[in-house]
C-alpha cells in the first residue's frame, strides 16, 4: 500500500528534541518531505543528517516561533524548496509552571509568546498557500492541561485551552477550503518540557508524575495517523495519556 504521507511537505516546529524530533523521524520513514524548525542549529543539523542517512528527505531553518517574521520566512523557505506546504505541525512549547502568587510575569509572557502567538504565527504563515491550493492540514499540540487545570499550571493550561479554541476556530473557518485541523493533547511525555519549570516548590511533584511518562514516539505515531487519513477524513482531536496517569 502506498503511504498517504509520501511526498507530503511537512513543517515541524520545535523539531530539535522530544515530540518534534520523534515526529520528524516517524514521518520521514513514511516518505514525507520535512522542513525542520527550531532555535538550536546543531540539533537540527544532526537530525537532518540522521534522516538523510536513513533515506529520508529533510531541510531545516533556524526559527524562533515567537517571531512573526521568522515564521513567514520559514513558510517561504518551504515553498521555495518544495513548492507547497501540506502540513504544519505546531509543536514548539514551553511549560514553566508556577503558582500565581509568585508573579512570575516573565514566565507568563514566555508561555503566551511561544504557546499561543507561536501557534498563530505558524497558522498565519501557511494559510495563504493552503487556501490557494485548496488543501492542507494544521496540527496543533495542546495538552492534557488544555482539558484539566491543575494548581500551579494555571497560565500554562490557559495557553493550551487557547490552542484548542484556536484550532477549532480554524476548522470552522477553513473546512470549505479542504483544510483539516487536528488537536493533539498529550499527557506526560518524555521530553525536555519539564526542564523549563523554575518553581522548585512545584518541580518535584511534576517530576514524580513524569516518572511514568510515555515515549515521544507514541505522540509521533498519533500525528502520523492523523496525517495518513484520506483527505475527506479529519481527525480533529486526540487526548493521549500514559495508561496510569490519573488526570
Amino acid at each position: 500500500m502506498i503511504s498517504n504521507t509520501r511526498d507530503k511537505v511537512v513543517i515541524i516546529t520545535g523539531a530539535s528534541s522530544g515530540i518534534g524530533e520523534a515526529t520528524a523521524k516517524e514521518l520521514a520513514s513514511k516518505g514525507a518531505k520535512l522542513v525542520l524548525a527550531a532555535r538550536r542549529e546543531d540539533r537540527l543539523q544532526q537530525l537532518q543528517k540522521e534522516i538523510e542517512k536513513n533515506g529520508g528527505k529533510a531541510i531545516y531553518k533556524v526559527t524562533d516561533v515567537t517571531s512573526h517574521e521568522q515564521m513567514e520566512e520559514l513558510a517561504d523557505y518551504a515553498l521555495q524548496e518544495f513548492g507547497k506546504i501540506d502540513v504544519l505541525v505546531n509543536n514548539a512549547g514551553v511549560m514553566p509552571h508556577s503558582f500565581l502568587f509568585k508573579k512570575r510575569v516573565e514566565d507568563w509572557n514566555k508561555m503566551i509568546d511561544v504557546n499561543i502567538k507561536g501557534v498563530l504565527y505558524g497558522i498565519a504563515a501557511v494559510l495563504p498557500s493552503m487556501r490557494e491550493q485548496k488543501s492542507g492540514h494544521v496540527i496543533n499540540l495542546s495538552s492534557v492541561a488544555g482539558h484539566v487545570v491543575g494548581a500551579g499550571s494555571t497560565v500554562y493550561a490557559g495557553t493550551k485551552f487557547a490552542v484548542r479554541a484556536i484550532t477549532e476556530g480554524l476548522r470552522k473557518e477553513e473546512y470549505n477550503n479542504n483544510i483539516r485541523t487536528t488537536i493533539i493533547s498529550p499527557g506526560a511525555v518524555t521530553s525536555e518540557l519539564i526542564e523549563s519549570i523554575t518553581d522548585m516548590d512545584l518541580k518535584p511533584g511534576i517530576e514524580e508524575i513524569y516518572k511514568g511518562a510515555i515515549d515521544a514516539e507514541s505522540i509521533a505515531r498519533a500525528i502520523a495517523f492523523a496525517i495518513e487519513q484520506p483527505s475527506d477524513v479529519a481527525i480533529n482531536e486526540m487526548l493521549i495519556r500514559p495508561t496510569h496517569q490519573e488526570r
